[in-house]
């Protein structure tokens, strides 16, 4: 018998004392996934996958419910949110819905950068915008000459992610305006060209302690076209090329700064947290986005990576005795 990890179908009856809070058709392409199964049960800690927005599934039964690949929520946010409320009634939700609710909406950068953090220029526009604000958006990139984003600012897996280059203005406010047809707001961004070179890194973080770096080569074509996500309607993430990376002492010390962040705004640290950078020592580091929702934490790029995730989880676990 196949065993969770690999099997197309999740037992919605299924009951444990961690329910890992998935996506109809994902979990069998999470690759977090049998690694951290097993961790837990090296632990003695019994988990099992439960589809997030399966009526059949008994959250109140689950001593603790981690969200893991409910990748498809950016198409429902609302649904998706009203059932992270309901579970944070029922049993331990993790991350909790108020931070779900917080992180959910990239809009978070604007309150990061408020703080002093570094975080990539972005500008927000959101539907309804005047034409004016969505030209000048991009302006200043169009005027030195460097190519620039557009991306809604709820989104997951890359969807609806375009990068443009000087005089495709036309075709970024084509997609500003379908963004805003769906009633959701537009995000503008430079394209570091980095990215190109280096890729990004990802700081993964287990109940705020650093756990393991990982390398992401760059997704988006030079070319104006759309990610690979947005020509495959059913694919619910973009294919990425993943490896291991040891992170700069600049990087380190952006993610502390983020985490530490998180502990004055919300008065403790999530159980897992991922800070997506561009940059390095040469270029300073600077915060593309803060996974506190469904990230992937690409534990196999760290041998201790998967005990590490299962003890923060078992460390839930006894906070609630």
């Amino acid at each position: 018998m196949a065993s969770p990890a690999n099997s197309d179908r999740v037992d919605g009856s299924a009951t444990a004392p961690v329910l890992l809070a998935t996506a109809e058709g994902a979990w069998n392409l999470d690759d977090d996934a049998g690694a951290l199964l097993a961790a837990l049960e090296r632990l003695d800690i019994h988990a099992a996958p439960a589809v997030w927005d399966d009526p059949s599934v008994n959250w109140g039964a689950a001593h603790l419910v981690v969200v893991r690949s409910t990748w498809d929520y950016a198409l429902r946010r609302d649904e998706f949110l009203s059932w992270a409320d309901r579970v944070d009634g029922l049993t331990r939700l993790f991350n909790p819905a108020h931070l779900l609710r917080w992180n959910t909406d990239k809009r978070y950068l604007a309150e990061l950068s408020e703080a002093g953090l570094v975080v990539v220029d972005t500008v927000f526009l959101d539907p309804g915008a005047d034409p004016a604000d969505i030209s000048a958006a991009w302006s200043a990139h169009e005027s030195a000459g460097r190519d620039w984003m557009v991306k809604p600012s709820v989104s997951a897996g890359s969807r609806d992610t375009e990068r443009f280059a000087p005089g495709a203005g036309q075709a970024a406010a084509s997609l500003v305006a379908r963004i805003a047809a769906s009633g959701r707001t537009s995000m503008v961004q430079p394209y570091l060209e980095s990215v190109d070179e280096v890729g990004e890194t990802g700081l993964v973080y287990f109940g705020g302690e650093f756990s393991h770096a990982f390398s992401k080569a760059a997704m988006l074509p030079p070319d104006g076209g759309p990610s690979a996500v947005d020509n495959a309607p059913t694919a619910l993430f973009h294919a990425e090329r993943i490896g291991h990376r040891t992170p700069k002492r600049s990087q380190q010390a952006v993610g502390a700064s983020v985490m530490d962040h998180l502990v004055d705004r919300f008065g403790t640290a999530p159980l897992y947290a991922r800070v997506d950078l561009l940059g390095g020592d040469r270029d300073d580091p600077v915060l593309l986005e803060l996974e506190l929702t469904e990230p992937s934490w690409f534990l196999a790029t760290d041998p201790g990576a998967a005990d590490r995730a299962a003890a923060a989880i078992s460390r839930a676990m006894h906070s609630l005795a």
